[in-house]
């Protein structure tokens, strides 16, 4: 391009010098005819006349060639100029380079306070970079991160393409999710205003959609599509979320522990049987620790590995230390038995269970299991 444009100018050049060498022969052709007589001057006057009015005629056609060489010149170069790549910024997009997680931290030092995680296939925006760390905003996150936990660029980008989401937002009212792209194909569902699902493809004027696992399509100008990554959790959003899987796990366990099982038949005897062992091993624990007590000796009677009844389960070698010392006897004989070791054993009966599958129980003495009361159940 500067060759050519070298080039250019040098052919300029020759029209000016041309028409500088018309000015002088004629100003010369004048001097030397006023030397001569005077018919001579008329007519050497007429004639440079003719010669000077050639000669504008010469020096102005040469500006006409230099101005619009100098035109050709000036639209050569935009020419070139718009036939120049051009030079697109770096993109900010960064990616997780990890397995699992990076700490994205509040200062560029590894011991500085951790202020969220960047997990894989999560990424945000760069906001700053040095030699060794990079601060981004990714959600609500913002910190640095190592470099060497980071893909930037062309990798960034490509990795986004592979894990993004479309996702296409309802912007009317009532949008009809049709079985084919056609006004008159069927209904899959309805979307409600700012509604989304997740976009497959857009096809013209339709956008390809999944619709509660079916897939289905809408039509494009009641839609707004994104494209969106995953992004960083904040520590607080952490905390927060791991305290409410821990209540989720104790609610579960509390379920599971409490818990409606399958009555069992009994007998009148049976239940006095079992009331008296509750009282003798819980009657001065809580009522919740009495229906435990229960709970175990019918969780006994519904294994396989025990009695299929209450009694045999209750009388059976070296269970019960009550069983075997006349003091249950004693309780059903004289009918003193506490009611709320009765109630427990109607309850047990009856299904209610509030330790699990325990099948054991004794006083609490820091071994592993259920603690209610002074026992511990396992």
């Amino acid at each position: 391009m500067c060759i050519t444009a070298v080039t250019i100018m040098f052919a300029v050049l020759p029209f000016n010098t041309q028409a500088a060498d018309v000015q002088v022969r004629l100003t010369e052709q004048a001097d030397k005819k006023q030397e001569s007589t005077s018919d001579k001057m008329n007519s050497a006057e007429n004639r440079n006349q003719a010669a000077i009015t050639a000669g504008a005629a010469g020096i102005l056609d040469a500006g006409t060639q230099v101005s619009a060489k100098g035109e050709a010149l000036s639209s050569f170069a935009k020419a070139m100029m718009t036939l120049q790549p051009q030079i697109q910024p770096e993109s900010t997009l960064v990616m997780a380079k990890v397995n699992e997680y990076v700490n994205i931290r509040l200062e560029a030092d590894q011991d500085a306070e951790k202020v969220g995680v960047l997990y894989k296939d999560c990424g945000g925006e760069v906001i700053e970079k040095n030699e060794e760390w990079t601060k981004i905003k990714s959600g609500d996150v913002t910190g640095w991160i190592k470099n060497q936990y980071l893909y930037f660029g062309k990798e960034a980008e490509e990795l986004a393409r592979d894990v993004g989401v479309l996702t296409a937002y309802s912007e009317t009212e009532t949008l009809r999710v049709r079985k084919e792209p056609s006004l008159d194909a069927g209904i899959v569902g309805l979307l409600a205003d700012g509604q989304a699902v997740e976009a497959i493809t857009e096809e013209g004027d339709w956008v390809k959609v999944s619709y509660e696992g079916e897939t289905g399509f809408v039509a494009a100008e009641y839609v707004r599509v994104e494209f969106g990554i995953d992004t960083a959790e904040s520590m607080e959003a952490i905390r927060a979320r791991e305290e409410a899987e821990r209540a989720r796990a104790a609610a579960e366990a509390e379920a599971k522990r409490v818990q409606q099982k399958e009555a069992v038949l009994a007998s009148a005897s049976e239940l006095d049987i079992l009331a008296a062992l509750i009282q003798c091993e819980a009657g001065g624990e809580p009522y919740e620790g009495q229906v435990a007590v229960g709970a175990v000796v019918m969780n006994r009677v519904r294994c396989g590995g025990y009695p299929n009844n209450i009694t045999d389960v209750i009388y059976a070698s070296g269970q019960f230390v009550p069983a075997s010392g006349g003091r249950m006897e004693s309780l059903i004989l004289n009918k003193t038995t506490k009611a709320s070791c009765i109630q427990a054993a109607q309850e047990a009966i009856s299904g209610v269970c509030n330790v699990g599958d325990a099948l054991h129980f004794r006083r609490n003495n820091g071994r592993d299991g259920l603690v209610i009361g002074n026992h511990v159940f396992w």
